[in-house]
């Protein structure tokens, strides 16, 4: 499908009846409202034990779907402050709030992350926060561009190439480079994965 507007791919991604792509500060998401992820898993032909990441314009937005104490709380919000927006995924024990579908395998937990790029930003601030993952099939590398992606991926909405030129994005130091993710556990943070962001709890 060809790229649409940025209002109409809002719209869509409103309604949840359909999948977007953005682009991130790391590679592009593949996107669509929370309780609707088993689009992406389809999609994707993605296994259930690997969760999706919950995105949002800011870590206010997310807070309502974590779970913790006074203190863990203000923890996490400390990271949040130092790290966020940027290319950091947090992992953590997740509320009631959070629509099961994210992780069907343990919906205890999620992974909150806001992008440090202006269209992302912009998007999630007025669909609220989405499920996200990269934009491939299980097990192949990312997509880099929107070429791709709408070859690849044609029942997915893309922006216009002219919307996207009306945003100034941050400088990308290393393009594709995916997201650090860390977990919160009882012991502290536990990093996943070391991506672009070097992370010290």
């Amino acid at each position: 499908m060809p790229p649409v507007p940025l209002p109409d791919l809002i719209t869509a991604a409103q309604q949840g009846d359909r999948l977007i792509s953005f682009p991130t500060d790391t590679v592009p998401a593949l996107a669509v409202r929370a309780d609707r992820s088993a689009l992406i898993f389809e999609a994707k032909q993605r296994s259930q034990t690997k969760p999706l990441i919950l995105m949002a314009a800011n870590s206010a937005d997310l807070w309502p779907y974590v779970r913790g104490n006074k203190t863990e709380l203000a923890l996490w919000q400390e990271v949040a402050d130092r790290y966020l927006p940027g290319a950091l995924t947090l992992v953590l024990p997740a509320s009631d709030r959070l629509p099961p579908e994210i992780n069907p395998i343990d919906p205890t937990t999620v992974g909150l992350r806001v992008p440090n790029h202006p269209i992302a930003r912009h998007i999630l601030s007025q669909t609220q926060a989405l499920a996200t993952t990269s934009v491939n099939r299980s097990g192949e590398p990312p997509l880099q561009t929107f070429t791709e992606i709408n070859v690849q991926f044609p029942q997915v909405l893309t922006p216009l190439p002219e919307d996207l030129a009306d945003f100034s994005s941050p400088l990308n130091s290393a393009p594709g480079t995916p997201s650090t993710v860390v977990k919160w556990t009882k012991s502290g943070w536990q990093v996943l994965r070391q991506g672009r962001v070097t992370f010290a709890g």
